[in-house]
């Protein structure tokens, strides 16, 4: 019997660090373990003691990728505590701040992370040697969605225009008409990228997932909305954590989160397509069927795609939300400061984020939970690569190792936002 161990010291192309562990015994895979040695960040226990007004300055902190969705929890949170409704143009700014995100998240995460892998390239800088018009075409969407944070939110990276009740300050209609040119331009750049993602050569990988996202009655989910699953769930922001739960495991400095009573669950693009297809434009959904990717998909290697149509949608949301602007008389909604708990969730690129915050009478944050989309989706993993290297185990190993790493990427976990990956040691015999 022999032994094969693998290693590579650092995982390309995902946002911070960990290791990938593969135990092979006799050709059956024995055990897999997500390995996430980045130093925990202790945000929640920063927050405690400081001011609720606060938290959206200070969450952002945790991610430079998706600061808008931890500001955008965050707020809804307190919002929920101290009885505020955002409606309005207040609210269409919001989705316009995550419309922001969502292009330049997932045009980073297509274009430079992702699409190498299907290619057959190390990085992005070798891929743009052979294919340097799409290279370009992605830094180009990906600056858009800069120019939509920073408009909006004061700062490309790390907002600071976001407070609990709104924005300390609204654009005018003349700011926002700035970025239309440029955003339909983004439209054609957009359908280009789903018709050339939809041709990568995919792995014939499919599970039985259960798909967690948000459903909203009449939107395809940003900031609002129930909590669903395929399998039954569905429930009001407020009793996420009666269905979901963390827990410790010994080889990560972040939590795994399961779902009570059963196991592990997937959030991010795949999931929110499976579960809000309806909630697609008309002519989103006709480009879909045209390239044969209706739902049910059940392909994390074909999370890719998804991620080009909600670019897509994203800036079509976007050239609606300008052209329907008008600025509103106040930039925030006032709230009457009370002791309470607040719960929020909004949908990162990467899948639901979920926060939970008790304050005091005077304001001052008592508690704080936050649960990101990459620790729902850490047990996942796990079980992919499980399965993936069940069926592959007869590919050379250089390849077994290229393919698993792959489907880590899969989901474009950020390991930094977790901890509050990757080295790959795969243990054969």
């Amino acid at each position: 019997m022999s032994t094969t161990t693998i290693k590579v010291d650092m995982l390309a192309r995902v946002e911070g660090e960990g290791g990938l562990y593969v135990k092979v015994r006799n050709d059956v895979v024995q055990e897999v373990k997500l390995k996430f040695f980045e130093p925990p960040r202790f945000f929640e226990a920063f927050l405690r003691g400081r001011q609720y007004t606060e938290a959206p300055d200070i969450t952002a902190r945790i991610c430079g990728i998706c600061p808008v969705a931890y500001q955008m929890s965050s707020v809804h949170a307190m919002e929920d505590a101290l009885g505020i409704k955002v409606e309005g143009q207040l609210r269409e700014l919001r989705r316009l701040l995550y419309c922001g995100e969502w292009i330049e998240s997932h045009v980073l995460h297509v274009y430079m992370l992702h699409a190498p892998d299907f290619l057959g390239y190390a990085d992005a800088i070798q891929l743009a040697k052979d294919h340097p018009d799409a290279v370009k075409r992605g830094l180009q969407m990906k600056k858009i969605g800069n120019e939509i944070v920073t408009l909006v939110g004061g700062r490309e990276i790390h907002p600071i225009n976001v407070r609990v009740g709104g924005f300390y300050r609204v654009p005018t209609k003349r700011e926002l008409l700035t970025l239309k040119e440029k955003l339909e331009w983004a439209h054609d750049a957009a359908i280009e990228t789903i018709l050339w993602v939809a041709t990568l050569p995919y792995p014939d990988f499919e599970q039985d997932y259960e798909f967690v996202a948000l459903r909203h009655p009449d939107e395809y989910p940003y900031n609002e909305g129930h909590v669903v699953s395929n399998k039954g769930i569905d429930i009001p922001v407020q009793k996420y954590e009666e269905f979901f739960r963390e827990e410790h495991v010994e080889h990560s400095t972040a939590l795994h989160s399961v779902v009570r009573g059963t196991d592990n669950y997937f959030v991010g693009p795949l999931a929110r397509y499976n579960l809000n297809f309806d909630r697609l434009p008309a002519h989103i959904q006709k480009i879909a069927q045209e390239i044969g990717f209706e739902p049910p998909q059940r392909n994390p290697f074909k999370s890719i795609i998804v991620r080009a149509i909600e670019t897509l949608y994203a800036i079509d949301e976007a050239l609606r939300i300008i052209d329907q602007y008008e600025r509103p008389a106040q930039p925030y909604v006032e709230g009457k400061l009370r002791a309470g708990v607040g719960c929020g969730c909004t949908e990162a690129p990467r899948g639901i984020l979920y926060h939970r915050y008790r304050i005091g009478k005077d304001g001052t944050i008592l508690d704080a939970k936050i649960t990101p989309p990459t620790s729902q989706n850490q047990k996942t993993i796990e079980k992919d690569v499980w399965h993936f290297v069940e069926m592959a185990l007869d590919l050379p190993e250089d390849q077994l190792v290229w393919q698993c790493e792959q489907a880590v990427r899969n989901y474009d976990p950020c390991i930094s936002c977790s901890t509050h990956y990757l080295k790959l040691e795969m243990d054969r015999e």
